[in-house]
């Protein structure tokens, strides 16, 4: 994006995801072509560069690209590799979502309903959504961002000198259409609503997510899987979980563990690493006790240490060992 006869000039935009990186691209293209600029977007997403893959991706749909020219989306079938210098060397899970999405399913992955009702942008609490919009950086309320930081990201005794960092992070988080939460639709089944079809939130709903063929890959990874025993959001009985809160009796109307039982998420994801292990794959599994849905930022040395053994930093070497060009930052940085 430069001036007539200039060089090209490259503007980056990372963040998060649902942090509005794509609006806030097309924001920059628009600025850029009202001071008389060329500018166009590169997709820079390797899930985008799927065609088909449009709901859990949040790829914007020709109709909100402002006509702005979009290049390297919807160029590959999903049966295609993208092509890369080389495979994975190795995978690190932090605290992941369940293989089969979040909420809505049995302990072997099958989902409850056709329609994966209690799931998707319909679970988010709205007046978190609201406070999220407005800013609010206050603890005065259970749905503010600041307590739900302290009740679901972290341990309950957690304390740390930057939770004002961290706030401010959640409060970046965009609420426009297509981002947080997302949209749902009616249910015949109980609690009445299911996943829609765009948003943060239904990107994880069963219908869309499904990560158990990773005991398929060849070649494989080693794995480590790392994640906090007092976990409020992912857990066998994760308080963010409908079901689960059906059973507690804070959702009233609950139909029964018959019905509804509260996804096992843990395990879960220990089956499908159980799966991957037999299959030949490499798994190392660290449960920090007491640490919450963020060890990164709860035991980061522990942490640390953990992802420098998988990649042959320390303990046992990697073969091929890790590229001398990386940088490890410490987690005080």
């Amino acid at each position: 994006m430069s001036a007539p006869g200039s060089a090209p000039r490259l503007w980056a935009v990372v963040g998060a995801t649902g942090t509005g990186k794509s609006a806030l691209s097309l924001d920059l293209a628009q600025a850029l072509l009202a001071r008389g600029r060329s500018a166009e977007i590169v997709n820079a997403d390797a899930m985008q560069l799927y065609r088909g893959m449009d709901i859990g991706t949040a790829k914007l749909p020709m109709a909100e690209r402002r006509g702005i020219p979009h290049h390297l989306l919807d160029v590959l079938d999903v049966t295609e590799d993208a092509a890369v210098a080389h495979s994975a060397l190795s995978l690190t899970l932090e605290s992941p979502v369940s293989p089969y999405g979040f909420g809505g399913t049995r302990r072997d992955g099958s989902r409850l309903t056709h329609d994966d009702a209690g799931v998707g942008g319909g679970a988010a609490n709205p007046d978190y959504v609201e406070r999220l919009i407005a800013g609010d950086t206050s603890d005065e309320a259970p749905t503010s961002p600041r307590s739900v930081f302290r009740s679901g990201y972290v341990a309950a005794d957690f304390k740390t000198a930057h939770e004002d960092v961290w706030v401010e992070s959640m409060l970046s988080t965009s609420t426009a259409a297509g981002n947080y939460p997302g949209d749902s639709v009616p249910s015949e089944n109980w609690p009445g609503f299911a996943a829609g079809t765009i948003g943060v939130l239904n990107s994880l709903a069963p219908k869309y997510f499904n990560t158990s063929g990773i005991v398929a890959l060849n070649p494989k990874p080693p794995i480590l899987w790392i994640y906090g025993t007092v976990d409020a959001i992912i857990s066998d009985t994760s308080f963010y979980d409908y079901n689960h809160l059906g059973a507690l009796g804070i959702v009233p109307g609950w139909p029964g563990a018959e019905v509804a039982p509260a996804q096992q998420m843990v395990s879960q994801t220990r089956d499908v690493l159980d799966a991957y292990a037999t299959a030949g794959g490499e798994v190392t599994q660290f449960a920090l006790q007491g640490a919450g849905h963020a060890p990164h930022l709860e035991r980061p040395a522990e942490f640390r240490h953990a992802l420098l053994q998988v990649i042959g930093y320390v303990g046992h070497p990697a073969d091929p060992s890790p590229a001398t060009e990386a940088i490890i930052i410490r987690s005080s940085d």
